[in-house]
Formats: structure tokens, sequence, C-alpha cells
């Protein structure tokens, strides 16, 4: 599919650049190229309506130099059924920084607050997974922002548990 992209021309473009987040600063380069019928060898590939690339560069503050250092990443390509003629390069970008919100605020918080990855339960795995989860939804949806403080209060008092939202029928 890169290969589509060095061919011919974006047809949109956009930039993003976040400064201050966690002591870095994120550029984003998004291009869009809209995808003609038969460009994949599987006729499934038909479907793909746009080519997506997004370039980042990352600079992070070193603190032993009192400097930013780059970081550049290779470029990531995704594929959508969106019709690039319809939605702009600046709304792909957006929708590409939103799926990778989930990434960080669902599985991210669940490998690192309730160690999911170091789980060493063999048998029925699925069903503490779920647990874990319903877990996680409880506290969001009771308006915790810190999962790994919530937790450590709720272990320190079952009372407090008891009275989310969710748990009892009043």
């Amino acid at each position: 599919m890169h290969k589509h992209a060095q061919q011919r021309p974006a047809a949109d473009c956009a930039y993003d650049c976040d400064v201050g987040q966690r002591n870095r600063i994120e550029q984003r380069e998004v291009r869009v190229w809209a995808l003609p019928p038969g460009s994949g060898v599987e006729p499934w590939h038909d479907h793909f309506l746009t080519l997506i690339e997004v370039r980042r560069t990352t600079e992070v503050f070193d603190t032993a130099t009192a400097r930013f250092v780059p970081r550049a990443q290779a470029p990531a390509y995704y594929l959508s059924t969106l019709s690039s003629t319809k939605v702009t390069a600046r709304e792909f970008a957006r929708l590409v920084r939103k799926h990778w919100s989930i990434e960080n605020s669902l599985h991210h918080v669940l490998d690192t607050t309730m160690a999911e990855d170091a789980s060493r339960i063999r048998r029925n795995p699925g069903v503490f997974a779920c647990l874990r989860q319903l877990a996680l939804n409880l506290l969001r949806g009771n308006g915790e922002r810190n999962i790994s403080q919530a937790l450590y209060r709720n272990a320190l008092s079952l009372d407090k548990v008891l009275n989310y939202a969710g748990i009892w029928e009043k």
C-alpha cells in the first residue's frame, strides 16, 4: 500500500503538534489518498476507499542534558472504508488519535493497575478478565479518574465499594 502513496501526490494533508504532553513534543503529519477500485489483490480490498499515512516525530525531554532529544518513528498506514472526498485529513487524524485513546484508557490501565498481562491465571482466564473489566467500568462509571488510587482506597474500605452506584438497586 505504501507504494501507492509514493506514486501519487496526496489528496489532502494535515499537520498537528502537541507541546508539553508528558515532557515531549509530538508532531504528526497526516496524508490521505483515495484508493481506486482494483487497488488490492483480493476482491475484498475494494471495500477500502482511503489510504491514510501518519508520520510522527517526537522530541522527548532528557533531564540529564536538559534538552529535547528527537525520536523518529516509521510511518503508520491505515485503511478506511470512509471516502476521502467526504472526510478531511484533519478528521482522519482525529479518528486515529481517538483510536489510540482507547488503547491508553483501557488496555494500558488494565495492564499497569490491574497487572492483566502478568496474570498467572490459567483456568478460565476470561472470567477474571471480565471481572477486571467490570471493576474498571464500575470505577469509571462512578467518576473515578485515577484508577490506581481508587483501587487502593477501596481495598482499605469495602463500604466505599458497596456505596458505588450500580452495586445495589435501591
